[in-house]
């Protein structure tokens, strides 16, 4: 999987948040968007998932069908919501359905991984905000996917969170191309690039 960004621009009203960014994130390969708040990197995160798009210039995927898109990526973040009437069981079972989770882990597993086996059969309604935020990144980085993409994937998240972070992403997701939004280094430690966006604002 190669993602190329060619002149890629976006505006929102009469401001424009990056400008004339050309870029290509290689399978295999870790990146950080880093910048200030409002330079754009939740915004490009969701430009590359499909969630919106470009102003001007192309975003182009080579290596897959571009039918498909979306069942070849995994999204985390603060801002996407999980189905709170579903139970951890419940949200797994679902998930599978359209995103197939790493063979070598089983789901009861994962759960107990992440601190929630004592909350498996526990509606998501109930949960804390770090709870939840443990839930969407397993999801996320144990989906059999070859892009993961990674919004300020710590928050709410306390020392343990952080730690469970870490290991999960080196234990599962080494092969994928990774990219991660956020301004905390912890974040994006592992991470061989790094592309600032406030290199784009006025270019």
């Amino acid at each position: 999987m190669q993602i190329s960004l060619q002149q890629a621009s976006k505006r929102f009203n009469k401001e424009w948040i990056f400008r004339n960014l050309d870029y290509t994130f290689e399978l295999g390969q870790h990146y950080a968007l880093i910048g200030n708040n409002g330079s754009g990197k939740s915004t490009l995160l969701q430009i590359i998932a499909g969630y919106s798009s470009l102003t001007k210039g192309s975003i182009h995927w080579s290596g897959n069908d571009h039918t498909t898109i979306f069942q070849q990526i995994s999204f985390a973040a603060p801002y996407l919501e999980l189905v709170e009437e579903f139970t951890t069981m419940e949200q797994f079972d679902f998930h599978a359905t359209f995103k197939p989770l790493q063979p070598s882990i089983s789901v009861n597993d994962i759960i107990e991984r992440i601190g929630l086996k004592n909350s498996a059969h526990k509606q998501i309604r109930y949960f804390s905000s770090g709870m939840k935020q443990r839930l969407k990144l397993a999801l996320a980085i144990l989906s059999d996917t070859p892009l993961l993409l990674l919004d300020e994937p710590c928050s709410n998240l306390d020392k343990e969170g952080y730690q469970l972070y870490a290991e999960l992403i080196q234990q599962f997701a080494q092969h994928k191309l990774i990219i991660v939004g956020s301004n905390d280094p912890q974040e994006y430690a592992f991470c061989q690039q790094q592309l600032n966006l406030m290199d784009y604002k006025k270019a």
